[in-house]
């Protein structure tokens, strides 16, 4: 049962990367060098607190699961040590983001015209597109905090699935 539930898990995950990896198939082209270039400056824009607010908020939802988890693997261990692992926790997600964020621009410049990208620019720089840098990664939060139950619906409802038709196939008793 472990086993069916671990490939079940795999099953939904590959499921979700394939659903973030499908827009890649209908990709445009690579990016002109001007709009690459356009789209660093807005991600210049777009990025200022972005990593710092995104990983704040993915770690204060992810990481009281992490903690419970380390409790119940080691029960003795100290407040000094979770404390050290959260601090690690809190730079390698940083690191992470930052890293990602690398790729942004050229990703962009597949999708969006030099022209496209000077314009999400201007609107970025008004009063509405400053609220919406800061407003938008708290929206995002609520947005995953409210999918991340779900998904555990989807992995249950599909490991269902999975179980019913590997015993009608005789592949499960």
């Amino acid at each position: 049962m472990l086993k069916l539930r671990a490939f079940t898990l795999l099953i939904v995950q590959a499921s979700l990367v394939g659903l973030l990896a499908a827009p890649r198939a209908h990709a445009q082209a690579e990016g002109s060098p001007e709009a690459v270039q356009v789209a660093t400056e807005l991600m210049g824009v777009l990025s200022k607190d972005m990593v710092a607010q995104l990983s704040g908020q993915m770690i204060a939802q992810v990481w009281p699961t992490v903690e419970q988890q380390l409790r119940a693997a080691r029960p003795d261990i100290d407040a000094a040590t979770l404390a050290e692992l959260r601090t690690e926790f809190e730079r390698l997600q940083r690191e992470y983001l930052t890293d990602v964020m690398k790729g942004a621009p050229a990703v962009y410049a597949k999708y969006f015209s030099a022209q496209e990208l000077r314009d999400m620019l201007a609107f970025y720089r008004t009063p509405t597109g400053e609220k919406s840098l800061r407003v938008l990664p708290q929206v995002m939060s609520e947005f995953l905090a409210d999918l991340m139950p779900r998904l555990q619906e989807v992995q249950q409802k599909t490991g269902d699935g999975f179980q019913k038709i590997l015993r009608q196939k005789g592949y499960m008793k």
